[in-house]
């Protein structure tokens, strides 16, 4: 079964997930022959399928969690349905582009690829991406960040973190690759936002549901000896991307 690390969180992803970078959809969109029927796949909020509502006919968005759903962006031509990754009701060559942000390293590769097979039109796109561990341009806030992302929650992370930390250079990729620049996401944030974020992360609230306490409010009060509640910081965060021809 998939796992559903993200539905208790829901509206906190919805509201505190960071946005992908315009550059990114511009690249991707160039590739792009045709523009009638996407797939966002692990959709989530559905902050993809929004901005490709914009762009494309009709937009197919699919999730295994009905709160993400419930919280995701709404548009007339945008079709939202319970379906796992590896399974889904789509026809056959369906899709002229199918992409999946920041949830690729949830799935069964073998059985997603071959899924992504069946219901992609010839030469369809095929877009996966994800984003790594923030860093703070403060020296000493961003040393207290890292050790609260390795030390204090390091191992409340599930095994597929480690696609993640590697920018998905393990995930095997059977479609002909298109050399993809790298992006990033920068940010101007307060304490509010970051806490915010860190309590969407898979981690934290598995170590809640252990521990019967936020590790999230102990590491914002650290960092209160840098900054006040009013402070305005700027976050980073690396984006990668594997793209490619399904053929």
């Amino acid at each position: 079964m998939p796992k559903d690390n993200f539905s208790t969180q829901a509206a906190l992803y919805a509201k505190f997930r960071p946005k992908y970078p315009a550059e990114l959809y511009d690249f991707v969109l160039t590739k792009v022959k045709n523009f009638e029927a996407a797939w966002d796949c692990a959709t989530g909020n559905g902050q993809v399928a929004s901005h490709l509502s914009t762009i494309f006919q009709e937009v197919f968005a699919t999730d295994i969690s009905q709160k993400q759903l419930d919280n995701a962006h709404q548009a007339d031509n945008i079709h939202y349905s319970i379906a796992q990754a590896e399974k889904t009701e789509f026809p056959a060559n369906t899709f002229d582009l199918i992409t999946v942000g920041q949830a690729i390293h949830w799935f069964d590769f073998e059985c997603f690829f071959q899924e992504v097979h069946r219901v992609a039109k010839p030469e369809a796109i095929f877009a996966a991406w994800g984003y790594g561990t923030l860093t703070i341009d403060n020296e000493k806030a961003n040393a207290l960040f890292q050790d609260f992302y390795q030390e204090q929650i390091g191992e409340y992370w599930d095994a597929e973190r480690r696609f993640i930390d590697e920018e998905y250079r393990s995930i095997p990729f059977p479609f002909e690759m298109i050399e993809s620049p790298k992006f990033a996401m920068n940010y101007q944030w307060m304490l509010a936002e970051l806490e915010g974020y860190l309590n969407t992360w898979s981690s934290v609230q598995k170590y809640i549901k252990i521990h019967h306490e936020n590790p999230v409010d102990s590491f914002i009060e650290s960092l209160k000896a840098i900054y006040k509640s009013s402070d305005i910081f700027r976050v980073n965060f690396p984006v990668f991307m594997k793209m490619g021809i399904v053929k």
